[in-house]
This record gives structure tokens, sequence and C-alpha cells, in this order.
């Protein structure tokens, strides 16, 4: 039985955890600098970040998503959880929250595009480079866009 609570202070370290799986299981298409790069910029940020987390009858981390003003900012779910529809639970409680929730994905993670447009999420355009400027095409994406 999976379950959905905000993370406390002692949720920091597994949801490093779940994201670096979650990367190295389907971002391929970073370079090694890249990924080096990101992880620590994440790994400062996201323990202190408010995050929706799916947790298992133990009470153990299995996925998170942080969203900010109605935009997800992000969505890991730990691989050996992936497709069992932990993803899909955070996603509609966001959109319980936030209706019109909007989201980017990396245009190379065709299985998280798809993800989001079995969701119900549309494309609404497209930007060459990521956040930080790098040559990882970005789409956005908006529930129930059209």
């Amino acid at each position: 039985m999976t379950s959905i609570r905000t993370s406390r202070p002692e949720d920091g370290e597994r949801a490093v955890e779940i994201w670096r799986r979650a990367v190295d299981a389907t971002h391929h298409f970073l370079t090694e600098t890249d990924r080096q790069a990101i992880d620590a910029m994440v790994s400062d940020f996201l323990p202190q970040a408010p995050l929706w987390l799916a947790v298992d009858s133990s009470n153990c981390p299995l996925a998170f998503m942080l969203v900010d003003n109605g935009h997800m900012e992000a969505l890991f779910v730990d691989p050996e959880h992936s497709g069992k529809g932990i993803g899909a639970a955070l996603i509609r409680h966001g959109l319980s929250l936030h209706p019109s929730m909007t989201t980017d994905v990396n245009e190379q993670n065709t299985q998280a595009v798809g993800f989001y447009e079995r969701m119900g999420f549309q494309r609404t355009g497209r930007s060459p480079l990521d956040g930080q400027g790098r040559p990882y095409p970005i789409i956005h994406l908006k529930y129930g866009a059209i």
C-alpha cells in the first residue's frame, strides 16, 4: 500500500538516492560532466525542498514530486518501483491541488514524455536548451491545455 505525505528533514538522503537511481535509469543522454554537475546542484537543494513523497507501508519513500506555484519541477520514482502507478498517483495528487499544473521534461527522455501525455498533459512549447543552458531540449507541458 502506497500513501502520499509531505517530506521531512530525515527524508532528504533518500530523496537524493531516488533522484540518482532514476536519473541513472532514464537520463542516458547526459554527458558524465553534466551528470556530475547536476548531481552536485541537486544534492545541495533536494534535501531541503518541500516534496510530496509516495511512501510504502513502512513509511519508506519510493518516489517524490516537487511542485512550486502549480509547476511540477520534479517527479522521480525509484526504478525498482516504476511501472506500478506510483508516479501517476503523485500526479493525480498534484492535480488535485493544481488542476492546471504545468511541467517541463527532457525531450530525450521519451518514456517520460509519453507518460505525461498519457496522464493528460499537452505540449505547449519547446526550448532548445535546458534551464542551465545545456544542450538538452525541453518540452513544456500543461495539463488539459487544449
